[in-house]
């Protein structure tokens, strides 16, 4: 059975992957046709063809390479100015193509590709293509993408913050979850109780799984657990008297504190000697609305913009952990391998119930579309923002030229950095190829 529920959740998480990856293509083809633009090809996954089918001008159809998508776009490269020539095809049509160019390694690159792009033009194409778009529609074909994923992300983050909660950020309760049955040194924690172990002054006033502490030593504590855990900590060795709801009655217990060796706070590992009753709160998932949602998410895009800053970082110590230099940081970045292993792991773990098993495999796809999204609007080509990028730059110099009053610059030819594009995409496919060997080899595994 476990077996069977870990091959499920490999399934659910790669199936719900594959359909973002559509509805992000659909997303620029769906603006690219709203604008009038021609779409030749919609594919999820690269490599060879598996199956498709053609209907109108588009060809649909899925690639036995399930990593990505793409759509084919006419006139995504614009050709060389001054480097254009008509001919006569053997229909008697006029047709516009590019002179070919043999200097240089990179600029043979860059004329290579305007080749291909051009080789897919017809005739009648002319007022159809991409780079002659108003430098606003190229952002909205091009962001739309990216911003498919976003919304998925939020739409699945929203409804699971509004009913069960965000588990990423739990909310601590005065409710005893467990009691510890004695004081243990805080580096031994987790080990069993032995008969030199004082008894915790939780146990000795009979503190109960699910009572909920109303007030301490007279301050009535609500929902505020730091409130109740700034007074055991400062109540030293003193006397405890604690009032809790046990069942819908009121009781009273009472005990004394002690002194322990704990951490100043949950971001500080300084042990300091504070009071210490002995008993686990209760961490319940923070619900929230559309704006906890937007707040929520607004924390982590700084957070994922900060991971992107340090992937390259975080990619090389994967790398080291695969030849065995160091152990691979579980809370570092992992591949689409890694992440339907996690899935497997959570589907097939004994401990959860179902309802937390659909909810962590929830946030596991929001959070993996919430990073596709943004990692596509890094404004580097081959990536979506690249483009947008290049866009938002021929609006910014279009605009002052008509400030200016000088004469419009036309578009911007973005098949020059080609060059950089092919760079840019060399190291994310090795770093690509780092993370799935190191999900091969060293795993991240579920806590």
């Amino acid at each position: 059975m476990t077996v069977l529920y870990y091959t499920l959740g490999v399934v659910i998480f790669v199936v719900a992957i594959l359909v973002s990856i559509a509805l992000h293509e659909l997303g620029h083809m769906f603006w690219a046709k709203k604008f009038g633009g021609k779409v030749t090809q919609y594919f999820v996954g690269f490599g060879n063809t598996i199956w498709s089918k053609k209907v109108g001008e588009t060809e649909y159809g899925f690639k036995a390479i399930p990593l990505g998508g793409f759509v084919k776009i006419v006139g995504m490269l614009p050709p060389e100015k001054d480097s254009r020539e008509t001919y006569v095809d053997e229909d008697g049509n006029e047709v516009e193509r590019l002179r070919q160019s043999n200097t240089g390694m990179f600029t043979q690159l860059i004329s290579d590709a305007r080749a291909a792009e051009w080789e897919t033009v017809k005739a009648e194409d002319s007022n159809r293509l991409f780079y002659k778009m108003p430098w606003w529609k190229k952002v909205i074909v091009m962001g739309a993408g990216p911003a498919v994923n976003i919304a998925i992300a939020f739409v699945i983050f929203g409804a699971l913050f509004a009913t069960y909660g965000n588990i990423g950020e739990p909310r601590t309760t005065p409710e005893v979850s467990g009691v510890q049955p004695c004081v243990v040194k805080y580096e031994e924690a987790g080990r069993a109780c032995t008969a030199d172990d004082p008894e915790s002054p939780a146990q000795k006033a009979g503190l109960r799984t699910g009572d909920r502490i109303l007030s301490f030593n007279g301050t009535t504590i609500g929902d505020d657990w730091d409130k109740l855990s700034d007074l055991i900590r400062d109540n030293g060795e003193g006397k405890a008297v604690i009032v809790v709801d046990r069942g819908g009655e009121s009781k009273t217990l009472t005990t004394h504190t002690v002194v322990s060796d704990r951490p100043t706070s949950t971001t500080d590992e300084t042990l300091e000697a504070v009071g210490f009753l002995g008993f686990v709160p209760t961490a319940e998932p923070t619900t929230g609305g559309l704006l906890y949602t937007v707040d929520t998410m607004g924390t982590m895009t700084v957070q994922t913009v900060e991971a992107l800053v340090h992937l390259p970082s975080k990619v090389w110590g994967v790398g080291k952990a695969i030849v065995g230099l160091e152990k691979r940081d579980p809370e570092g970045p992992m591949s689409l391998v890694g992440g339907g292993r996690i899935a497997g792991e959570t589907a097939a773990h004994e401990a959860f119930p179902v309802k937390e098993k659909l909810v962590m495999l929830l946030m596991l796809i929001a959070g993996f579309n919430f990073f596709i999204g943004m990692f596509n609007f890094v404004p580097l080509l081959p990536l979506d923002g690249g483009h947008i990028a290049g866009a938002t730059y021929e609006g910014l110099r279009r605009g002052w030229a008509r400030l200016r009053r000088r004469p419009d610059p036309g578009y911007v030819d973005v098949a020059k950095l080609l060059p950089i594009a092919y760079v840019v995409a060399s190291a994310f496919l090795v770093m690509s190829l780092v993370l799935i060997v190191g999900d091969l080899v060293v795993p991240i595994h579920l806590t």
